[in-house]
């Protein structure tokens, strides 16, 4: 949006219920008065001529009256005006004034000097010397067939089809090569001069033209041709210079300059929508002002491809002239599809707002001071309630969320996001990303400034893409992590429960309630030594603290639950002991490792994907019997003697049955696999926290160990979780946990990763996995093995399936070339 309004002159709205186009505007001397001012002649598809001298509104004037000249309803609708030396287009009019010796002013009156009846539908047309005449001007009409018809005063001279032609485009006329310009519906740029076009074959069909030109040789060819690529919406020729002439071409999305040779002279591309345009003489040598209208409502100026300014207009222009008046020269005219006819200049006009003067009245400072007193107590409350400010910082930008940590009974997290940004943005963009199964309720936003936004969502990870001022995307990401009160709440603490884990510490046991402050003034339960929450799946998970030891039991009825208030355990341990300045706290996990509960969320996730290939079989099987059956009743309907259906209609109903009920039941399996992939991760992230706790694994080990049990965010038909799993440890096995050089030494053979028969070799490589762990092996991606190799030569046979497994190559590349591996891709 500019800072600038087009500032208006004059204005009318022609007629109600017209339509217009980018062809029924024109502008010139039509009364050929010899002043040198300018009159405006629109045309309308409804058949109205309309003449316009405007001048500024005076206080006792008006002007829409006095302005116009004549308006003449014409027999047929109106799609293009041009003036020359013919007078007026198609049907060629003469238009004079009779000076006026009484108080209603001068008279005018529209002649009619010849006219020709068009014998196919006319699109566009043009004018000019044809031929190197002087002295006056013909018209050449395209039709909506492809004819080029040409017309020398009042007689009708030949016409030509174009080849190749299948929709008509824009036409002009270069008068310094005697050739029109066009644009085919192929999208390139064709030249045919005006010789050409005159000793072509002439024809009355486009078939004859073929014909005719075949067996005489004269066929039509362009001179030139550029492609373009995309449509073109207008081509003018302004006559600027004698030595050449410059061809404008209006793209959908490209402003084209070409020379009258076909040769480019430059090209601009456009970052918006236009809709019309007008090149005209600029007061430097060598170059051409454009005036060009987009669909947002903009006017820009352009001299060759710089920007000179940039007007708003109140409405979307469908044409756009430049003229001159007796008040003011140089005048915008612009016309709108629906009749808005505007003159307007180019310029800002002082503001001379001044604020009112506001009425005095008598201040109580009772008021003020309880107002005052309220304010700030509404402050602290505020202050209270926020938590952590994230920030992230990159090298022009800040972004920062405020997050507040009061959770509404809908379990919606409201959140701050403030960007600063050092220099100019333009079109910043906010995405929001969230993990499964929580959501958004809008995941991107367009800003238009960059002041405090308040957006009602669920936040885990705010990106922020900016564009600057060399156009180059950047983006400023900031990563944090949700409350726990954005998933569950306080509950009573019960005794018992099936699955549990212990977590332990180098510290005396601390008070839970302090650790957990936003769970602790809620609870039922006043024991500090207990503390219940209650997820909002329904399960409840109880922490459990040892009055006599340093450790602190973790327990529930849902095994992939405790990882959520396990792993906020250990954080808030963490921060708690770090903010009392101890140095050397540690969490750790003594064993053993819950690997039989894990390995039964695992089958419960597998024998849902195996469920789900068997309805996708059975349906298919359902579908294919489905159509033979449809096919077997056509064949009985369509035949002239029909037979008995021999059950066959029975048979359909039953076969379309059970497809719905197939996929019923597909469908409630997808949904609850959905569930199961989002526990069995869940589970996963409780696994790989055990293991760092239990083997000290450095945040390095611990990310490896997380890419290599959670590759994917989510399962699909090609690709799921445990093949996947399957690979990345198989991998681990053979690399960094491997026993001795010679093992490391093997070929890695990766065929297609599809769904395996069991989970027995998966079950098999973790556990593996886990006693390679607490063996003192650890996770490395550098050339320091556990185990010291001089060669390690990795062959990988790949078949190339599916994108899936195009990226486990690639990660596997990647480690091997992490590891300085000789890699063989097969």
């Amino acid at each position: 949006m500019s800072l600038f309004k087009a500032r208006d002159w004059w204005a009318s709205v022609l007629g109600e219920g017209e339509e217009f186009d980018q062809g029924c505007l024109c502008v010139g001397d039509v009364d050929n008065s010899g002043s040198g001012y300018d009159k405006i002649v629109v045309g309308s598809f409804m058949g109205m001529l309309r003449i316009f001298s405007p001048h500024p509104a005076k206080p006792d004037e008006q002007t829409e009256a006095d302005a116009q000249l004549l308006e003449v309803q014409l027999p047929d609708p109106i799609i293009q005006v041009e003036m020359g030396k013919f007078m007026l287009c198609l049907l060629v009019l003469v238009f004079s004034g009779t000076a006026g010796n009484v108080e209603h002013g001068d008279q005018y009156q529209l002649r009619l000097v010849y006219e020709h009846n068009l014998q196919r539908t006319a699109c566009n047309m043009t004018y000019g010397p044809f031929g190197g005449v002087t002295g006056h001007h013909f018209i050449c009409i395209q039709s909506m067939d492809g004819m080029l018809m040409f017309f020398e005063q009042e007689t009708y001279a030949f016409g030509r089809f174009l080849p190749g032609f299948l929709l008509p485009g824009p036409l002009s006329y270069c008068i310094r090569t005697d050739s029109f310009i066009t644009v085919s519906s192929i999208r390139q740029v064709e030249c045919y001069r005006y010789e050409t076009l005159a000793v072509a074959t002439d024809a009355d069909t486009r078939q004859d033209s073929d014909q005719q030109s075949k067996s005489s040789g004269k066929r039509l060819t362009a001179d030139w041709t550029l492609v373009l690529g995309e449509e073109a919406l207008d081509i003018c020729v302004p006559n600027t210079s004698s030595a050449m002439s410059s061809i404008f071409v209006l793209g959908e999305r490209n402003l084209f300059c070409v020379k009258d040779n076909g040769q480019i002279r430059f090209m601009k591309k456009l970052e918006f929508n236009p809709c019309c345009f007008l090149p005209y003489g600029s007061v430097s040598e060598g170059s051409t002002n454009i005036l060009m209208c987009n669909h947002n409502n903009m006017l820009l100026v352009y001299q060759d491809v710089t920007l000179k300014w940039v007007a708003q207009l109140s409405c979307v222009p469908v044409a756009v002239r430049v003229a001159n008046f007796p008040e003011l020269k140089g005048l915008v005219v612009t016309l709108s599809s629906d009749g808005h006819l505007q003159c307007s200049y180019m310029g800002t006009d002082p503001s001379f707002f001044t604020a009112p003067k506001v009425d005095a009245r008598e201040v109580n400072y009772d008021e003020v001071d309880t107002e005052m007193k309220m304010l700030q107590k509404v402050i602290r409350e505020a202050s209270k309630t926020q938590g952590m400010v994230h920030r992230v910082q990159t090298n022009k930008s800040t972004v920062y969320v405020n997050r507040c940590d009061t959770v509404c009974p809908e379990c919606v997290l409201y959140s701050q996001v403030k960007i600063k940004n050092r220099g100019a943005v333009h079109s910043p963009k906010m995405t929001v990303c969230v993990q499964p199964p929580l959501g958004v309720t809008q995941d991107q936003f367009v800003l238009d400034s960059m002041g405090m936004i308040l957006v009602s969502i669920l936040l885990s990870q705010t990106s922020t893409h900016k564009h600057e001022v060399s156009r180059i995307p950047r983006v400023s990401q900031c990563k944090f992590n949700l409350p726990l009160r954005l998933v569950c709440y306080p509950s009573s603490a019960i005794k018992n429960a099936k699955y549990k884990i212990t977590v332990d510490t180098n510290k005396p046991p601390v008070n839970l309630s302090e650790v957990f402050p936003d769970f602790s003034e809620k609870s039922e339960n006043n024991d500090s030594s207990a503390l219940g929450f209650q997820l909002i799946t329904g399960s409840r998970v109880i922490v459990l603290a040892s009055k006599t030891s340093q450790r602190y039991r973790i327990q529930s009825e849902s095994f992939e639950d405790i990882w959520l208030v396990a792993k906020e355990l250990v954080q808030r341990f963490d921060r708690h002991f770090a903010s009392l300045g101890v140095k050397d706290f540690r969490n750790s996990f003594t064993g053993p490792i819950p690997l039989p509960e894990f390995f039964e969320t695992v089958d419960h996730h597998f024998e849902l994907r195996v469920n789900a290939q068997k309805y996708q079989d059975l349906l298919s099987e359902r579908a294919v019997q489905f159509r033979a059956i449809q096919r077997r009743l056509l064949t009985r309907f369509k035949d002239k003697t029909p037979g008995p259906l021999q059950n066959l209609d029975t048979l359909m109903e039953g076969t379309y049955r059970q497809v719905i009920a197939l996929a019923d039941a597909a469908e409630d399996n997808r949904e609850r696999l959905i569930q199961a992939f989002t526990r069995l991760r869940s589970a996963t992230h409780l696994l790989i926290l055990l293991l760092s706790l239990w083997q000290g694994l450095s945040s390095e080990q611990t990310a490896i160990l997380e890419a290599t049990l959670l590759p994917l965010l989510q399962d699909t038909p090609q690709l799921g979780w445990e093949e996947s799993v399957d690979a990345a440890v198989s991998h681990l096995l053979k690399t960094c946990l491997s026993r001795s050089p010679k093992d490391q030494a093997i070929s890695l053979s990766t065929g297609p990763l599809t769904i395996p028969k069991d989970t027995s070799r998966l079950k098999k490589h973790i556990t593996l996995l886990c006693d390679r762990l607490g063996k003192g092996g650890r996770l490395s991606l550098s050339s320091e093995a556990n185990v010291p190799t001089t060669v390690m030569i990795a062959h990988i046979f790949y078949v190339h399936t599916s994108i899936q497994n195009c990226q486990i190559v690639l990660a596997l590349v990647y480690v091997c070339a992490a590891k300085r591996l000789c890699i063989h891709i097969i």
